[in-house]
């Protein structure tokens, strides 16, 4: 199985998922994560952290591009790239050392760094879905593996489930 995908009906069901995630992920990884404004990256994001035992305020790094995370055996680094305007500001950034064998690199609107990224693990896509009344609004999310330590993931993911 190379697919992870459920209806989130709650912030807590988002959280859920960024905490079982935590649990599984080992360095290197790569998480790619796309959807709309207001669909639970950020959230799914400081779930994760949180579970991994970063303590106090988890910024959102729209205006950083990147916060970096210290843990005692590996970095965290959380990028967001919406603010990009052009590709070619990865490049000029200097974020492709943080891509190393012992970090965790989480990202948002990774399509804004064009085709310039390192290949990614996951790639989490948050949606606003509605169930069948107007009242049942919440998120879909779907996690596909795209290397060989993603779909470890997936799968675990889908045992769980």
């Amino acid at each position: 199985m190379n697919t992870y995908t459920c209806y989130l009906p709650d912030d807590a069901a988002t959280h859920s998922v960024g905490e079982k995630l935590a649990k599984l992920a080992q360095a290197p990884l790569r998480i790619y994560l796309s959807g709309p404004l207001g669909a639970g990256k950020t959230a799914l994001v400081r779930a994760f952290l949180r579970t991994l035992g970063v303590q106090g305020a988890i910024k959102s790094p729209s205006y950083a591009l990147v916060e970096p995370y210290n843990l005692s055996n590996y970095f965290v680094y959380h990028f967001d790239f919406y603010r990009f305007f052009d590709q070619n500001e990865w490049e000029e950034s200097g974020f492709r050392d943080y891509f190393q064998e012992n970090a965790i690199c989480l990202i948002e609107w990774p399509e804004k760094a064009g085709g310039l990224l390192p290949p990614a693990d996951l790639e989490i896509k948050l949606s606003y879905h509605q169930q069948a009344s107007p009242e049942t609004t919440g998120r879909r999310i779907e996690v596909n593996a795209l290397s060989v330590n993603g779909q470890h993931l997936v799968e675990q993911l889908n045992e769980q489930q």
